[in-house]
């Protein structure tokens, strides 16, 4: 296990930077809208078509896809369900965004519709039997590589029928920021009611426990993939990697539920591997591994010449398994984001005015038009820093230091050295404009070839 950024906290453009190892200033793709690239003619002309599945294509993997991809996907602007994305030799991709039950597949081109039965249409379960079924089918001759994006624990969090009794006592944290004011914050975050109503907290413990719940069968999916791959005498073979596109919050600084904000709870991920080299219940202390590094270490264990592809991440396979080789570390990153907002007002919040989106009855919205922000983050073993600057009318900017407080409570930014600012600033407009090895330090390759499955 270790931890992992997501390097800007939105499901489309995260998935397009796991499928890239591109931060989202160079693919583009800044929203969950068709406006904002998400899976737009623009994305699939340029940055789908060097994402890593090609390269493992080329290589002659065997490739699989099921479930979630982009928010956009398969809408008629986005070139319908008959676009494949390159580089998948089996494609079961969902139209759109989350759903359990009464949603379209892509199923390899073509459209599939599924309704309410649990048996034939729960579709976490149905990216269980179809990646099975595939094992099943592959030629042994060749490599594999299966990815799997279930929609749990994504709202409208529909557990299944046997789960949904599950957890009826389980209650959101209540420690680190749970229900603590915004102070010296943005003005979004300014703005929730704090102490939340009652009816605030009710909604957000129902929906971590629900999430909670259809959780049990993406356990189910991992444990039946795990007997599989050992029935086909593959588990020893093949590395797993479980993780997630962005974090969430239910109650931190007094916001309901949601992601896009800048915050740990927001950015940090978990992640999970086993495969070749890696020792059980081994904690990796890496220094921070991103999104933007899945891309280049499962072409790493593919055995591909990383340094040939254009990648702004790096491969963590040398710190995973550290007898492969020596890695390096990289002393700081980026995280940015891209506000989306409502050009009217929102109807759950008119007296907001226009600019704010994903508002909740109690009238807190998640996200406007500026809650645009990047973000350098100093992680090491002398610092465990945050700066922040705002894209809006205040330029408002945050500095947060991790190590004295954990959960960025305090706004140190009129405490620090102006130096110290004026050294994040600098590496901020750097990382903004980086491309490729401008964004990390740089590493040597290995050529391996192992089998990969991302959960």
């Amino acid at each position: 296990s270790s931890v992992q950024f997501t390097v800007t906290p939105l499901c489309c453009p995260s998935r397009s930077s796991i499928l890239t190892g591109w931060y989202p200033h160079n693919h583009g793709v800044r929203n969950n809208s068709l406006p904002g690239n998400c899976s737009s003619p623009l994305w699939q002309k340029g940055p789908e078509a060097n994402a890593f599945p090609v390269y493992l294509n080329k290589h002659k993997y065997q490739t699989f896809f099921a479930g979630k991809y982009l928010n956009q996907y398969g809408k008629k602007e986005a070139g319908d369900v008959g676009h494949v994305p390159p580089g998948w030799d089996q494609w079961f991709a969902l139209v759109g965004n989350s759903q359990y039950y009464n949603y379209t597949l892509s199923a390899n081109g073509k459209e599939e519709k599924h309704g309410d039965s649990y048996e034939t249409d729960y579709l976490t379960d149905l990216i269980t039997n179809r990646s099975l079924r595939f094992l099943d089918d592959r030629s042994p001759q060749h490599p594999f590589f299966l990815m799997l994006c279930p929609p749990a624990p994504h709202s409208p969090w529909t557990a299944a029928p046997q789960y949904q009794k599950e957890f009826v006592d389980v209650k959101a944290p209540r420690d680190g920021s749970f229900d603590k004011p915004g102070k010296d914050k943005h003005w979004l975050l300014r703005q929730p009611v704090n102490p939340m109503p009652n009816s605030s907290i009710t909604y957000l413990d129902n929906a971590y426990r629900k999430r909670w719940q259809t959780l049990l069968s993406v356990d189910d999916m991992v444990e039946m993939l795990v007997k599989k791959l050992e029935s086909i005498k593959e588990l020893n073979n093949t590395y797993i990697f479980y993780t997630s596109d962005n974090g969430y919050h239910t109650g931190q600084f007094s916001l309901p539920i949601d992601k896009r904000q800048l915050y740990e709870f927001d950015i940090r991920i978990p992640l999970m591997v086993r495969g070749p080299g890696i020792k059980p219940n081994q904690t990796l202390q890496v220094t921070a591994m991103l999104h933007i590094d899945l891309a280049p270490t499962i072409l790493d264990i593919s055995g591909i010449n990383v340094s040939s592809v254009n990648v702004d991440g790096q491969s963590f396979l040398s710190q995973m398994a550290p007898s492969l080789r020596n890695g390096t570390t990289r002393p700081f990153f980026l995280v940015e984001y891209s506000g989306e907002g409502n050009p009217t007002t929102d109807p759950a919040c008119p007296r907001l005015g226009p600019g704010l989106s994903q508002c909740f009855p109690d009238c807190v919205c998640e996200d406007a038009y500026n809650n645009t922000y990047a973000c350098v983050r100093t992680l090491n073993s002398k610092h465990n820093l945050q700066y922040c600057e705002f894209a809006d009318t205040e330029s408002f900017v945050e500095v947060y230091n991790l190590t004295s407080d954990p959960h960025q409570l305090e706004n140190i930014l009129k405490k620090v050295d102006p130096s110290v600012l004026q050294v994040m600033n600098q590496r901020l407009i750097k990382l903004q404009s980086c491309v490729g090895d401008s964004c990390r330090d740089g590493g040597v390759t290995d050529h391996r070839r192992k089998k990969t499955m991302i959960i």
